[in-house]
């Protein structure tokens, strides 16, 4: 079924749309669920917990990419459930180790909110992307978007581990200096 017409069904409170996302999108929200956390169970939960919260924000959101839509949802949901943990259970390290590499070059969520929007940022970082080189903006996407880990960019690429840690070292070092450029944040 076209996205269009299960967005619709949400909008008419069919609950058939349920059904269609999770035939249409079911696998790739699990993906995300499950590269987050490392566990079916809670994989599983959060993928349920996404169907509920596109249903409770349909009626006064129409997303134009439901597959993007229903991925901030889940990696969002994945996140907080993920937090929550014991640190001896997050992802087998991996959301850990993506999340710390990005530290340098992100200021603190209390620093961005008294310096400039969130959207303002968001935009930013999209131009940001946007420039990269094609390999090296999907390499970045998949490592700190997906939390895919360098061993799996390895394989998904054909790139050695210090080809992948060295492109991702870079492009860090890239967004750090835009972003102290645009004044998000000051240089140390």
């Amino acid at each position: 079924m076209e996205d269009e017409k299960i967005v619709a069904l949400y909008w008419e409170r069919n609950e058939q749309a349920i059904a269609e996302t999770a035939a249409k999108y079911g696998a790739y929200c699990h993906t995300i669920a499950q590269r987050i956390l490392g566990q079916q169970e809670d994989a599983d939960e959060v993928v349920n917990d996404t169907y509920l919260g596109a249903w409770n924000s349909m009626p006064s959101h129409r997303p134009t990419v439901l597959s993007a839509y229903l991925g901030k949802i889940t990696r969002r949901l994945s996140l907080k459930v993920w937090r929550g943990r014991d640190a001896q259970k997050r992802g087998g390290g991996q959301v850990t180790l993506a999340l710390d590499e990005l530290l340098d070059c992100i200021p603190s969520r209390q620093e961005i909110s008294e310096r400039l929007e969130a959207e303002e940022l968001v935009k930013m970082i999209d131009t940001f992307l946007l420039e990269l080189p094609l390999t090296e903006r999907r390499v970045f996407v998949r490592r700190y978007w997906h939390l895919c880990s360098v061993a799996e960019l390895c394989e998904q690429f054909g790139f050695s581990k210090s080809k992948v840690e060295s492109m991702l070292h870079r492009t860090r070092k890239k967004l750090r200096k835009r972003l102290q450029k645009e004044g998000v944040f000051d240089e140390i």
